[in-house]
């Protein structure tokens, strides 16, 4: 997948992609400092992969820093925010791609914690960092977007939910957005071939991945559905804040 951003259209612009280390977050983030912007690469625990993509991005003349923080600890992600303004004075561009919840061992409320709460607390943190007319942009499923009206898995329903949720409290945070200029899309998307989240259905649900590829004719890939996050955060802000990726016809809107 070629970038989608113009060379140099984001030059002086600045960027922070929540777990960025790997995944739509990795291709995200590289997408965005190929267009110019100076980026901050953001890790829960693989930082040798998050400074693995940092110098790449250096040995192409970019800017880009590795922060490593844990989206549930209040003070971890304030430090995450002041290392950015410490490098980059400020942030024009937020992309709040980490999730989970499907991990084992976290604890019965860790999807919501880290998909409701923790999003809510990175937005309300990082309005100390994000310039008026900076763009934020939240990543989920149509999974979760539609969990009200569309049955989805059993194993996926606790993030399901979780997600659905976050995505509530972060449009409710519009208002206060818009009165400084702050553009806010949601990314919702179908099931992605190659993420964490996939091979984690697929393990629980064998045939799980194929089933819907097969129903929906097509499933995105990492980097093409990366490339809909990045356009997100420079087109026009959708009048619902709702930009749908992928088919959405097995799917029943509000």
């Amino acid at each position: 997948m070629s970038n989608p951003l113009a060379a140099g259209s984001l030059a002086g612009k600045r960027a922070l992609v929540t777990g960025s280390s790997r995944g739509i977050g990795a291709d995200t983030v590289n997408y965005f400092a190929e267009a110019g912007a100076k980026v901050v690469v953001n890790y829960r625990n693989k930082e040798a992969r998050a400074l693995k993509i940092v110098d790449a991005i250096k040995a192409n003349g970019g800017e880009a820093i590795a922060v490593g923080a844990d989206l549930t600890d209040p003070a971890s992600v304030a430090s995450m925010f002041a290392a950015a303004k410490e490098a980059f004075g400020g942030l024009d561009i937020l992309v709040m791609n980490a999730s989970g919840g499907m991990e084992a061992g976290m604890g019965d409320d860790y999807a919501m914690k880290l998909n409701r709460d923790s999003q809510v607390n990175l937005l309300k943190a990082a309005l100390e960092v994000l310039v008026d007319g900076a763009r934020v942009v939240f990543v989920t499923s149509h999974q979760a977007h539609f969990i009200r009206t569309t049955p989805t898995m059993d194993e996926y329903l606790p993030v399901a939910l979780s997600k659905r949720a976050g995505e509530d409290a972060l449009r409710d945070m519009i208002p206060e957005l818009e009165a400084r200029g702050i553009g806010f899309t949601v990314v919702s998307g179908d099931m992605i071939e190659g993420t964490i989240t996939a091979t984690l259905l697929e393990r629980a649900n064998p045939g799980a991945i194929n089933a819907r590829k097969e129903s929906a004719g097509k499933l995105y890939n990492v980097s093409e559905f990366a490339a809909e996050v990045a356009l997100a955060a420079v087109e026009p802000v959708p009048a619902d804040n709702t930009r749908l990726v992928g088919d959405v016809s097995s799917f029943v809107a509000e």
